[in-house]
């Protein structure tokens, strides 16, 4: 089997940097290559449906629409809850993460869009909802999946970190 170009159920290693309107909101300088288990959606459908055949070395830009990003940004996706459902001793702040289990126990993010004493109302939007992302991509490496990463439907970084 080859492993020149970017097909389903390879690992593909790649540099990358994410621009939103303009501004660089991520990129791969820092924490090095981010790899993905093709075709197990470990990214956004958008950004990897155009990686699949580029070959080691080459680079692109992908301009990946809200639909197949983060999704639209829904208006209605705003819930109010007490105050008092919230520990007293936490400090509440606009734009913070809380993770929020719903009746079935699936915990989702939310973020805080503002409070009072009374009330707090949290945005189950996507940071990123309705924004249309810029990707410069690079692939940098291909390699076959363990069996183990194959198993989980994603890669299991060496020394056990995440990113």
């Amino acid at each position: 089997m080859s492993h020149d170009t970017v097909k389903d159920g390879l690992v593909v290693s790649m540099e990358y940097k994410l621009t939103v309107d303009g501004e660089v909101l991520d990129s791969s300088d820092e924490a090095g290559p981010l790899q993905f288990l093709a075709g197990y959606a470990n990214i956004i459908p958008g950004l990897e449906n155009e990686m699949m055949g580029m070959k080691i070395g080459d680079s692109k830009e992908v301009t990946v629409q809200p639909a197949d990003g983060y999704g639209e940004f829904e208006d209605d996706a705003f819930m109010d809850v007490p105050r008092t459902e919230f520990p007293e001793d936490m400090e509440l702040e606009e734009g913070m993460e809380l993770h929020v289990a719903d009746d079935d126990g699936n915990h989702q993010a939310a973020y805080v869009a503002e409070f009072d004493d009374k009330t707090v109302k949290l945005d189950f939007n996507h940071p990123l909802a309705g924004a249309v992302l810029e990707f410069y991509v690079k692939v940098v490496d291909l390699r076959e999946p363990t069996e183990e990463e194959l198993d989980h439907g994603h890669v299991h970084e060496e020394g056990g970190h995440h990113h």
